[in-house]
């Protein structure tokens, strides 16, 4: 079968697509015929090293797809089922094996592309709204990113828990698409100053949280947009990791705290996943929660897809297609 592996970190000319064995199933997995892969700004950080995996590796940490077989030991999934997972890694390929506890079986209606597109940006989602910080109605929070496959999730989710959302992005186009997401204000970073934007529709106040997936470039200015014992959410860095951090900060800012989470952990038992899988799932399903997948590549283009990526040429979900 054909897979996208790197052999040595680097950009994304590094992504080689080529012939490697297809697996089977061993006790307690499941192989995955892959109909999408999704792609996510943590498979930039596996190609490029930031994140280590033992070389070489296939990329890839999320997928949809339909069960082709089924190891000794497995009463989660069967053939044929509609499946879709997340945190496994391989999913750039034609098929991939998946231990069965991490599979979730896709509710009737709705398509492995569909469920390609939710697992890690829609969960992610979940329980940054949900969980890390559980918003409550009428407090304020800030999405960075607020066009990208989480933000335009992460938007959805805050106004379904009555929050006021204030969406950072880049462009008028962006702009547009986090509002219709329900953004109540969106500032044009590369105009205004995000800082001093929010504190203006706050009336000084700042928000109650800030979700942050872009790091070096947005986390010293966010902390200035928190209100008092508010939370600094760093899940991402897109722009670059932060560097060393004196906790004392988080005192000077108003007794604020900071944490740096991982869907994986929140997702770590399979009736925690079973639950957040279902609510995402099941908020799709229902026209609750949108989707945004304009952006397809052939698995064979990867690395074009990586560029346009990491260049902010894409908006919510870009699905690899073997």
């Amino acid at each position: 079968m054909k897979a996208v592996r790197v052999h040595t970190p680097g950009g994304p000319e590094v992504m080689r697509y080529e012939d490697v064995p297809e697996p089977g199933p061993k006790a307690g997995e499941a192989v995955v015929k892959v109909d999408a892969a999704g792609l996510n700004y943590i498979d930039v950080y596996y190609r490029t090293g930031l994140y280590k995996a033992e070389l070489p590796v296939t990329l890839g940490l999320e997928a949809g797809g339909t069960v082709t077989a089924v190891g000794p030991n497995v009463g989660e999934v069967k053939a044929g089922d509609k499946v879709a997972y997340t945190g496994v890694p391989g999913a750039y390929a034609q098929y991939a094996a998946v231990p069965a506890q991490r599979l979730v079986v896709l509710p009737a209606g709705l398509s492995t592309r569909q469920g390609a597109a939710a697992m890690l940006q829609g969960m992610t989602a979940h329980y940054l709204a949900c969980a890390t910080y559980p918003l409550r109605p009428g407090e304020a929070c800030l999405v960075h990113a607020a066009a990208g496959g989480v933000g335009l999730l992460l938007c959805q989710i805050a106004k379904m828990r009555g929050a006021r959302v204030i969406g950072t992005v880049s462009t008028e186009e962006k702009a547009k698409l986090a509002r219709e997401a329900g953004a109540d204000e969106v500032i044009l970073y590369t105009r205004q100053d995000f800082e001093a934007e929010v504190k203006r529709l706050t009336d000084g106040k700042g928000v109650q949280v800030v979700y942050d997936s872009v790091g070096k470039t947005t986390f010293d200015k966010g902390f200035n947009c928190l209100a008092l014992r508010g939370m600094m959410v760093l899940y991402g860095q897109s722009s670059g990791p932060i560097g060393a951090f004196d906790p004392q900060v988080l005192n000077a800012k108003g007794s604020v705290f900071l944490t740096r989470p991982s869907l994986f952990h929140h997702v770590a038992t399979r009736p925690e996943l079973l639950q957040r899988a279902g609510d995402v799932l099941g908020w799709i399903r229902d026209g609750k929660l949108k989707l945004r997948t304009e952006f397809e590549f052939p698995l064979k283009d990867a690395a074009e897809a990586h560029r346009a990526l990491e260049g902010r040429k894409t908006t919510g979900k870009v699905l690899l297609i073997p």
